[in-house]
This record gives C-alpha cells, sequence and structure tokens, in this order.
C-alpha cells in the first residue's frame, strides 16, 4: 500500500490562506505533513506521527505558519522528523535541540572556552601562552561566529594571518584548535568537523628542532656574567640555577621554598612542577648552598625561591633576547643552557642514565614502575665537579686546556 505526498501546492494554498470558512480544518500533504486551516483563514503547518505502533495514540506537532514557513521549508521539516523516527529519535525533543541551537548557537569562543576550562587549565601547562594566543589570532576575527557556520575558509583566513608572521604559530594554532573542537564534540557540546581534513603543513611549517650547544668559551663568559651580576636581579638569580641544575624554566620558576630541604640540601621538584610529571630529586652542590641560603632568607615572605612567579612566555622572551645580545653571542635561548648541561656533562663522562634522571627525563615504562634509586651521591658529585669546571672556563686561565673526559669505547 502506498501513500501520496506532496499533494499540495503554493497555488492551492494561497487561494485559502485568509479567506474565512465555516470551521477548523486539516488539510494533508502527505507523509504525516499536513496543514491546519483555521476559520479565519490562517495557515499552520503541522507533522503528525506514532513514537509506537497503532495502539499508540498520535502526536502533533507544530512547525510553523504558512507563509513565513514555505510549503518548501515544510517539508524539508516533514523529511528531517521522518529520518529522526527511523534513527529512534522523538522529533518533538530533536526540533526543540535544534531550534536552541539555531536561537543561540555555540560560538567559536564558546567552543575553544569550554576546552580551555575543562581541559586546557587541568591538562596543558603552557595554557596562559595558548590563551593569550588565541586572544590575540582567533577570537578577534572568527570568536562571534557560530561554530556550525565557522566554514574552513574562516578558520584558514586566521592560520594565513598568523603564517605571515609567524609559520610555525600557525601549526600550533590549528593543532589546539583540532584539538578544542575534537573535544567539544566528543562531549556533544558542540560540532564542526571544519578542520578535519586540515594538516599543520597545510597552514605552516613544523619548528625546527633545536640542536644549539654552547661552546666552553660561551658557557664560561654567561657563568662569568652570572657571577657579576650582569643581569636583572631575577634573571640572574634564575640563570645560575638553570646552569647549575640543567633543570627547566619552569621547575625554577614555580619553585617553593618548602622544595629546598637545606638540613639535606635536597631539592625535590613535585610533579605538579615537571614537565615529565615525576617527582625529581636534586642534591644541592657545595658551592652554591650559601646561595640558596641567602633566597630563602630573602624571599621567605613569599614562600617562592625567586619571591615571584613571572609567566612563562615573559621568562622565554627575555632568554631569548637579553642575554646573547649582552655577551654579543650568537643567538641562543635558556633551553640551551639545558642542552648544553646535558651534553657537556656527558661529554666529561657523566652517566648518561644519571644525568637523565637528574634532568627529569622519563624512563621507559619498566623503569619508572621498578626503579626509584634517587642515586644522590652520583649526581652530587657531578654537580660538584660540574660547578669547579664552569669556574675554570670563566677564569680566563690561559695556560690550562680543558679536556674532556669521557671513557674512549
Amino acid at each position: 500500500m502506498t501513500f501520496a505526498l506532496n499533494k499540495l501546492s503554493d497555488s492551492t494554498l494561497k487561494k485559502i490562506l485568509g479567506k474565512r470558512a465555516e470551521k477548523t480544518r486539516f488539510i494533508s500533504d502527505g507523509g504525516g505533513l499536513s496543514a491546519r486551516v483555521s476559520k479565519d483563514g490562517l495557515i499552520t503547518w503541522y507533522f503528525s506521527f506514532r513514537t509506537g505502533g497503532r495502539e499508540t495514540a498520535p502526536e502533533k506537532i507544530r512547525l510553523g505558519n504558512y507563509p513565513d514557513l514555505s510549503l518548501k521549508a515544510a517539508r524539508e521539516k516533514r523529511d528531517q522528523c521522518r529520518i529522526w523516527l527511523a534513527e529512534g529519535k522523538n522529533p518533538r525533543y530533536q526540533l526543540n535541540v535544534t531550534l536552541q541551537e539555531t536561537l543561540k548557537p555555540v560560538t567559536v569562543k564558546e567552543a575553544i572556552g569550554y576546552w580551555i576550562d575543562n581541559y586546557g587549565r587541568n591538562n596543558r601547562k603552557e595554557i596562559e601562552t595558548i590563551i593569550q594566543q588565541i586572544n590575540k589570532h582567533i577570537y578577534p576575527y572568527i570568536g562571534k561566529i557560530p561554530l556550525a557556520q565557522c566554514e574552513t575558509y574562516h578558520w584558514l583566513e586566521c592560520f594565513d594571518r598568523i603564517n605571515r608572521q609567524c609559520e610555525t604559530v600557525s601549526g600550533q594554532m590549528l593543532q589546539i584548535c583540532k584539538q578544542a573542537l575534537v573535544y567539544c564534540r566528543s562531549r556533544r557540546y558542540a560540532v564542526s568537523h571544519a578542520l578535519d581534513d586540515l594538516k599543520g603543513i597545510d597552514v605552516g611549517k613544523r619548528a625546527n628542532k633545536r640542536d644549539r650547544v654552547h661552546t666552553q668559551q660561551e658557557i664560561g663568559e654567561i657563568w662569568q656574567a652570572v657571577n657579576n651580576f650582569t643581569f636583572h636581579p631575577y634573571y640572574n638569580e634564575m640563570m645560575r640555577l638553570l646552569i647549575v641544575f640543567g633543570c627547566r624554566t619552569g621547575e625554577i620558576r614555580q619553585s617553593e621554598i618548602k622544595e629546598w630541604n637545606i638540613k639535606e640540601w635536597l631539592w625535590t621538584v613535585p610533579k605538579e612542577h615537571s614537565k615529565s610529571e615525576i617527582v625529581i630529586f636534586r642534591p644541592v652542590p657545595e658551592p652554591i648552598r650559601p646561595f640558596i641560603e641567602r633566597l630563602i632568607r630573602q624571599n621567605k615572605h613569599t614562600g617562592l625561591l625567586l619571591g615571584e612567579i613571572k609567566k612563562d612566555n615573559a621568562v622565554s622572551e627575555w632568554g631569548r633576547t637579553v642575554p646573547h645580545n649582552k655577551l654579543k653571542q650568537e643567538s641562543w635561548s635558556l633551553h640551551d643552557l639545558r642542552r648544553t648541561f646535558i651534553t657537556m656533562n656527558n661529554d666529561i663522562g657523566a652517566a648518561p642514565h644519571i644525568i637523565n634522571h637528574m634532568t627529569g627525563h622519563s624512563v621507559g615504562t619498566q623503569g619508572a614502575v621498578y626503579n626509584h634509586a634517587r642515586y644522590l651521591a652520583e649526581k652530587l658529585d657531578i654537580l660538584n665537579k660540574w660547578i669547579e669546571r664552569l669556574d675554570l672556563l670563566a677564569g680566563g686561565h690561559e695556560n690550562v686546556i680543558v679536556i674532556n673526559t669521557a671513557k674512549q669505547a
């Protein structure tokens, strides 16, 4: 048995629109769609359906008035309702959800903000930098656009604009925004597939892996400059600790006085301050113990070793621009001090696994589970010898040649 569809026409509807009648009546268009014609000639679209079999009572949903909702649009709504029914969904609820999304849609800014608040702040250590970049590059241009209406070309305009300033940042922004949209989609907060087919290479290029290691002369000059208090006190103290321990800037930037045990002379970096999310144990070498004691006395009232926490991007920017320019050296960053620490200590014979342990590099899964050794004696020996070497390199001993003492294979 077949049912006729699309039985009405615009000409028929126009003839009866606004014409008074003796009674209200329904005119079927087929497939559950019908037009209710009131006594005053007002035409209203309704969709009729059952959520169960013939034994269930029929339901009616008001779709809108004609001609505000055209015949074509009413049929499209009817077809969508029939699809929902086939999928086991109630058209009444689905229409309500669709209406809410249309009247108050989730914007690009709200979608990314949802990811930031529910995921980013708890899982991305560089979240403040990410927020600053999004505020600068994304929100001013497409932040107010409903996410569902933000097409791929809208996003590409943003990424191309970033690309003209910095190619590597453009690719990073794409990956962050893609992660945010996938997160919103998986949580059923908002849906967009506009970035699914884009790759980093489409909008920028990968950041080159840095391999900058200071020469012996350079690290000697840097150590001498730190000892002569060449830089701003905050950064001078930070650089001294970065050079001595080969640690990450975040570990020093966020370091609290309670991490420093001056009875046992042990610095314990908690998981929350460690990029690899492991506790790092570092003995404090003898030559800098008076320096640590002074910092603790000086900043005791703040609870922070350096007295304040400067923002990550501010520290990074200072490290990329000020020190090498002041010392007239080739460009380097604060992270290069860490690479220099690891390389030079390995070159002079320090055990690589001890260096990795001290610098907080994650070890293999099995080692992380079973091996909880701290190697404090070995670490202390390495650090004491490292400072001796730094003093020698900074001392300007023209008749002394510093040689590598690593054993030959």
